[in-house]
């Protein structure tokens, strides 16, 4: 049976269970501020589960997309080493909001993997809460034991203890015991060894849990206590990736048809056989199992970066590089190729692979050129380290700063060492991560407390569209504390004219104001789990009071010109560049606009001028804002509307139209294109391969842009004592700036030629050498041309020049390569310890290097000092 049909089969059955069959949402979460990416497949469901959001059907079934590489449930050490833990992985699910509890999800999956799938029931086990005498105390759940024993031998159901049978999807939020479903693949000799009820959760890699069955019916709150949910859910998670492993007859996840493809690909273009060496097996696992993750994350619209949700992913495709380079001998780029593969396997269940793949290659293409550089970088300073080492042991700390700073692994390090017969301070380097992770952990922490609920009104209605004002009640409340921010209130009301963040635009910011006319301020806004969050430092006096709410009327109104100029602006680019252009990203500020689309160069002058003239045209035409809200989903693509990769979208959606310009859109726009006044592009850049940024500004911005540019101007003029011409008269200005640098180039190169007979006769013989230390008045290329003309004139030369230009130190070392050889002198180490004498550092090859710092006082000391290597 192919993983094609295994999936299909799942989704067909809880069909025919009246189950809704869902797309997988997309992997990178945009509303969750606990989630960086699904994680299970219950992560998108969180609303239905906590009652902020009815859902369209009762029962659902899906194969959800997840990535467990951060936080609480993390298998990223893991990945390579074993055969059966993976970062991308798929979660097979079904799911009842209210609905069937126990017994139907216990009998459904029994006969699916029984009789749909013909699974040997001999070789399955199932475990059950056994309870718990913590302060939870909660007893054994008798419901599931009575279950199981209909469809299975008693002795083959097993008590779980907490830890592996009490399923909570965090610290907070719904909760429950569960069911796991384990089967023991192991040959018929292995189990008449050892019985397979032993080996359930040891971690054995041919006795897995395949199939989880969570029945939710706690909730786990802020103080650590547990309540009853009002509606009892059924949540449960196959692992896809398993499930093929157990139907496909093999021993492991990477010989299934998941991934052989992939295998046989890194086969090819490594030269490398997989199945003979366990560390060349470990790396193409990683690397197998990596390009999943990272290709998936950026169809989602998650670009590899340098914070959050993108550092993630490129750590995660950083570890595949590492694991190339150092084990199979891979020095540029090669995971990107795997790419076509991966879009022809998964391409069908999951079209976002297929659609976004010249784009997915690019992304992959130049993280690995980039990090093969630094991986080049980082060696050239490991051998820096290596040779300041004293002894067989390496500092911890400094193997700590190659790490943190550079980027360069910390078991690449510890191996090149071990090749060098040097040892790692492996307990210093631990020290040094341990004091970031916790500077790191305080700077983060953040206390939530339990909702306060004032009014049980579980609808929240969104009014931001029509009015920036209302009459609201606060219906619940609760208490946030963070180092960063301090103590906050999150507030959510009964309606609301505050848009929350989302789809790239910021959220409100405005008051609210008691009959007295006491005011709070509302300084930020949010959605988290469906609902909107009203973020202030303090709460009102009476908090059953009715107040008036009200929006900052004008930051709302700057944001709606630049979020309707987004709009204009992903127009003009299809339209001057072309249909391939998608949008990768936005951000929509009341002070400017971002915008990242798919584009494979830089934009000229030309084609940034055409887009800037396509947008001010439309605003130019006062095109007046056409909306529709609740269209059909189908009905919206069909008039032209374009959905973006890694968005979520509902079966009916709100279509925003300026003209030919129709999008999907829940944010506020302007009621016609004029009132934007104008449109100006600041920058356009790179973000990564094939992806560029346009940042631009509007209405008041524009003015302030033109105001601040046209003063710029005057300034210049006056300058240059007001020109007619003041393009010309900078222009002749420049030119003769650079003849004049040219001019003293000349006579700083004559003054060196001069100096070097001078210096010639202060040379002395120390210890067998011609050695110099001089403070001369040079720049650096000067110093350093005098340098290499005494050393084509000096034989046995070992020259120190210490300068001070414009308050800066410089310190210059040249050694003729005899004596680099003959005495073990090294320009670059010597530098690096005179540069402590000026407060600074450098380095260089071992017979010419430089120094800088910020201590000229120093320099004296630092050529007196160079004797003492003689």
């Amino acid at each position: 049976m192919t993983s094609q049909e295994i999936r299909s089969k799942f989704l067909s059955f809880f069909e025919g269970k009246k189950h809704l069959v869902v797309p997988s949402a997309p992997m990178v979460l945009k509303n969750d501020p606990t989630l960086m990416f699904v994680n299970s497949g219950m992560a998108p469901f969180k609303e239905y589960f906590l009652g902020n959001s009815e859902p369209k059907r009762n029962r659902i079934a899906d194969s959800q997309k997840c990535l467990r590489v951060s936080g609480k449930h993390n298998d990223l050490e893991e990945v390579g080493y074993d055969t059966y833990h993976h970062t991308l992985f798929e979660m097979l699910g079904n799911w009842s909001f209210g609905d069937y509890f126990k017994k139907e999800a216990i009998a459904w999956a029994w006969e699916l993997l029984t009789e749909v799938y013909g699974i040997d029931k001999d070789i399955l086990y199932v475990t059950v809460f056994e309870g718990s005498d913590d302060s939870d105390n909660l007893k054994m759940d008798q419901e599931a034991y009575d279950i199981w024993k209909q469809y299975i031998s008693e002795d083959r159901i097993l008590m779980g203890n907490k830890k592996d049978n009490f399923w909570e999807m965090g610290d907070q939020g719904p909760c429950g015991p569960c069911s796991e479903i384990h089967v023991d693949i192991r040959s018929a000799e292995e189990k008449a060894k050892v019985d397979g009820k032993s080996l359930v959760n040891m971690d054995h890699p041919q006795v897995v849990e395949i199939w989880n069955l969570v029945f939710m019916q706690y909730n786990r709150k802020a103080n650590g206590t547990l309540e009853v949910l009002p509606n009892k859910h059924i949540d449960t998670g196959m692992g896809f990736e398993r499930l093929c492993m157990v139907l496909q007859d093999v021993q492991s996840n990477y010989d299934t048809d998941v991934f052989t493809p992939i295998i046989r690909e890194i086969e090819t273009i490594t030269n490398k056989d997989y199945g003979k060496d366990e560390k060349i097996d470990v790396a193409i696992r990683v690397i197998s199992d990596h390009v999943r993750a990272v290709a998936f994350s950026i169809a989602d619209g998650q670009l590899p970066s340098n914070t959050g949700a993108g550092y993630v992913i490129r750590r995660i495709l950083r570890r595949a590089v590492r694991y190339g380079f150092t084990f199979l001998d891979k020095k540029e780029p090669f995971i990107y190729r795997l790419v076509d593969v991966l879009s022809k396997k998964m391409g069908t269940a999951f079209p976002e692979i297929k659609a976004q793949k010249q784009l997915i290659e690019n992304v992959i293409k130049e993280e690995e050129a980039s990090f093969l550089r630094t991986l080049e970088q980082g060696l050239i300073l490991l051998n820096g380290i290596v040779e300041e080492t004293k002894g067989d042991t390496v500092s911890g700390e400094k193997a700590f700063e190659l790490y943190d700073t550079y980027g360069f692994p910390i078991d690449l390090t510890a191996l090149i060492l071990s090749e060098k017969n040097l040892k790692l301070d492996e307990k210093g380097f631990e020290e040094q991560l341990q004091i970031q992770k916790n500077r790191s952990r305080k700077a983060s922490e953040t206390s939530t407390e339990d909702w306060t609920i004032l009014v049980d009104d579980a609808e929240q209605e969104f009014i931001g569209y029509d009015a920036l004002e209302a009459n609201v009640k606060i219906t619940r409340y609760r208490k946030v504390t963070s180092k960063k921010e301090g103590d906050m209130y999150q507030l959510v009301f009964n309606l609301t004219p505050f848009y929350a963040e989302g789809g790239g635009q910021v959220g409100d910011k405005g008051y609210l104001q008691d009959n007295h006319g006491d005011t709070v301020y509302i300084i930020d806004t949010k959605k988290e789990n469906n609902v909107i969050i009203h973020f202030a430092k303090n709460l009102p006096d009476d908090l059953n009071d009715t107040f008036k709410a009200v929006v900052d009327q004008k930051q709302r109104f700057r944001t709606e010109c630049n979020h309707t100029a987004t709009h204009l602006l992903h127009q003009a680019l299809r339209e001057v560049l072309g249909a391939h252009v998608e949008q990768k990203g936005s951000a929509v500020h009341s002070k400017y606009l971002r915008f990242d689309f798919s584009h494979f160069s830089k934009l000229t002058v030309e084609e940034l001028r055409d887009v800037e003239n396509f947008v001010n045209a439309r605003i130019d035409g006062k095109l007046a804002l056409q909306e529709q809200r609740n269209v059909p989903m189908d009905q919206a693509i069909s008039d032209g509307a374009m959905a973006l990769f890694g968005e979520k979208y509902g079966d009916t959606v709100r279509t925003i139209r300026f003209g030919q310009s129709i999008e999907l859109c829940g944010g506020t726009h302007v009621k016609n294109t004029g009132d934007i006044w104008h449109f100006k592009i600041v920058s356009e850049g790179a973000v990564a391969a094939g992806i560029r940024r346009i940042e631009a500004i509007t209405y008041d911005a524009v003015k302030d842009f033109y105001f601040e540019n046209n003063r710029a101007y005057f300034e210049m003029k006056d300058l240059l004592n007001n020109a007619q011409e003041p393009v010309k008269a900078l222009q002749n200005l420049q030119d003769e700036n650079a003849s004049l640098k040219k001019q003293i180039e000349q006579l700083l190169k004559d003054k060196a030629k001069n100096l070097k007979g001078d210096l010639k006769n202060e040379i002395t013989e120390l210890n067998g050498v011609n050695f110099i230390a001089k403070k001369v008045d040079l720049d650096a290329s000067g110093i350093k041309d005098l340098c290499f003309e005494l050393g084509g004139e000096v034989d046995n030369l070992f020259a120190l020049f210490g300068a001070d230009n414009n308050g800066k130190a410089l310190l210059s070392c040249y050694i003729s390569k005899n004596l680099v050889a003959e005495k073990d002198l090294n320009a670059g180490q010597i530098v690096r310890e005179l540069g402590k004498h000026i407060q600074g550092g450098g380095g260089g090859q071992p017979f010419f290097a430089t120094a800088g710092g910020k201590n000229p006082a120093g320099i004296e000391e630092a050529l007196e000092a160079a004797k003492n290597y003689l």
